[in-house]
């Protein structure tokens, strides 16, 4: 996997972030990492889904910078391109 170095929107994606956040259906607390796109609760199955902005999403040199793998698993995640 060909990340680069320098630039900063790819933080969270080489080291990944952990985010707890209550799942709206149970209560129950779900952990949700930067690179996921959405998440099943354990306890009831309600699909939570991440709301950090990817720069993947904007940036013209996304499958460059991340690679093509890592492209095309999280437009497919997301349902896109």
């Amino acid at each position: 996997m060909m990340i680069l170095d320098t630039c900063p929107g790819v933080k969270d994606l080489k080291t990944p972030t952990l985010t707890i956040k209550k799942c709206p259906k149970c209560g129950e607390e779900v952990e949700i990492f930067s690179n996921d796109t959405r998440v099943p609760c354990e306890n009831c199955g309600f699909v939570i889904y991440n709301d950090t902005l990817s720069c993947i999403q904007w940036c013209k040199y996304a499958k460059e910078c991340v690679g093509e793998e890592m492209y095309n698993a999280f437009h497919q995640k997301k349902g896109g391109r």
